[in-house]
């Protein structure tokens, strides 16, 4: 049995009962460093396997052949494990290896739900994910999701916006969607979401200050709509009120 358990964005009270049931089942944990400690409350004395930045393929490798022994098996992630997390590269590898592996994928909260949470209600209408990271997306495509996506006036959640590797993508997609949304257009910005050092602030697309920004953060662009009331942004649904 391997569990592939969205673990939700980092605070034990934003997990799912399912996924809680789930780690407390499994006899092996499989995991990133981090992502282990955020559940260590639960792990007890259990066996955990740590593996580091880009050792993806390394880390859903060991959790398979761990539970190919008989063992039951939690490969967790952070957020949803079907959000830029494990699940697709876990079963990508059952199906080509044509491994007979009971497989079972648990939810969890993304962090653009936790960071929305913390602003208001900027998801009220239609919104996208767009991850900044060009490791496995050519940064060409990237830009041209970026554009689409603010000419149809999506709300724009940015994964992965800002690294020492990566210090002008975001920038770079603020300039893409200028054209296409005013400059008072509300963002905001969460880092590390339910976690112990979370900050949240909100400001606008021309008053952006992106110094601040790293890749614990969460950056959510507001559409044509979206406004600030009272400290919290909301993207109106179209009620009449």
């Amino acid at each position: 049995m391997l569990y592939v358990i969205g673990i939700g964005p980092g605070a034990l009270a934003t997990m799912t009962h399912e996924a809680k049931e789930a780690i407390e089942d499994a006899e092996v944990i499989v995991g990133y460093k981090t992502y282990t400690h955020l559940v260590k409350a639960l792990t007890g004395d259990k066996e955990v396997v740590k593996t580091g930045m880009c050792k993806e393929i390394e880390r859903c490798q060991a959790a398979i052949d761990l539970a190919l022994t008989g063992r039951k098996v939690a490969l967790i992630s952070s957020g949803d494990a079907g959000v830029y997390g494990m699940a697709g590269l876990i079963l990508e590898l059952v199906s080509k290896q044509g491994l007979d592996l009971e497989v079972r994928l648990i939810p969890g909260m993304t962090a653009s739900i936790a960071a929305a949470s913390l602003l208001g209600a900027p998801l009220m209408h239609d919104f996208c994910h767009i991850s900044l990271s060009d490791l496995l997306t050519p940064w060409a495509v990237i830009e041209k999701r970026i554009i689409a996506a603010a000419q149809a006036d999506f709300v724009i959640c940015f994964y992965n916006p800002r690294s020492r590797g990566r210090a002008e993508h975001l920038a770079r997609a603020f300039e893409l969607m200028a054209p296409f949304k005013c400059s008072d257009t509300p963002v905001g910005v969460v880092k590390s979401a339910s976690r112990k050092k979370q900050e949240t602030w909100i400001t606008s697309l021309g008053a952006m200050d992106f110094e601040p920004v790293d890749m614990t953060s969460l950056v959510i662009v507001g559409n044509a709509s979206t406004y600030v009331s009272q400290g919290r942004m909301i993207t109106p649904r179209g009620y009449q009120v």
